[in-house]
């Protein structure tokens, strides 16, 4: 077992949640001038211990509102947690939603620059290796265009282009697999089986069990904010799947 790359202790997320419904935004403010406007706490994630460990593929399964994504935004630095605390060992590289990061303004070209910088590349390692992304990719027509004229799935293939072209120290990736088609998702899951081999830590939340149980080492089943069950991906997929079809 390697390292602990990232150590998760008594972490909560509470999000602050209207009760009412307000029809406008001026009805809003006349609420919260006049402090009417009601709050329910909602706990996204509660008292969440975990280690992972350097180099391994930690698939995470659960229902929607499980806190799988919340998660994963809090390991990404996205969020920070209401309650606990989390270490992280290494750069982390996060795929959480599609575009996310990227400034619709700027073409594909431009902004494989912009994110490159921001997951720590060199201005030269950027230059050295557009072609490759753009490949990648498949938006070489497409690459000098504005990325707001792209369709979602042009932003999740150029998003994870860029985030994998180097071997992240860990890759969190969240749905992003399943975007394109067919022959692109096979072509993801290959670079993820190399980065796999490569010693990356990987943290990857798909709703198809049958992708996790082929690339994750670990699962964690998430029920309604808490840790429900760890352990070896196999088991736990087939336990997942047993809950899904009763």
């Amino acid at each position: 077992m390697g390292n602990i790359t990232i150590n998760i202790k008594d972490v909560s997320m509470h999000f602050r949640k209207g009760t009412q419904k307000i029809n406008s935004i001026k009805e809003y403010f006349i609420k919260k001038i006049k402090k009417e406007v009601e709050y329910e706490n909602f706990v996204a994630l509660d008292n969440i211990n975990l280690e992972i460990h350097k180099g391994e593929v930690v698939g995470f399964v659960g229902l929607n509102g499980a806190g799988k994504s919340t998660l994963l935004k809090l390991v990404s630095g996205v969020l920070k947690p209401t309650t606990g605390s989390l270490e992280i060992n290494g750069q982390v590289s996060p795929l959480l939603e599609l575009g996310a990061g990227f400034d619709n303004e700027l073409t594909g070209r431009e902004n494989i620059t912009l994110n490159g910088l921001i997951l720590g590349y060199s201005k030269r390692f950027i230059n050295e290796n557009i072609d490759n992304i753009i490949d990648f990719a498949e938006i070489r027509e497409f690459i000098d265009t504005p990325i707001k004229n792209y369709s979602s799935g042009m932003k999740a293939r150029l998003g994870f282009a860029i985030a994998t072209i180097k071997t992240p120290e860990i890759l969190i990736v969240d749905e992003v697999l399943s975007v394109g088609d067919g022959r692109f998702r096979n072509k993801s899951e290959n670079k993820m089986l190399e980065l796999i081999k490569s010693d990356a830590t990987v943290l990857f939340v798909s709703h198809s069990i049958d992708q996790i149980r082929r690339l994750c080492t670990k699962v964690v089943w998430l029920e309604k904010g808490k840790v429900k069950i760890v352990g070896d991906s196999e088991k736990i997929c087939n336990m997942y799947n047993e809950y899904l079809n009763r």
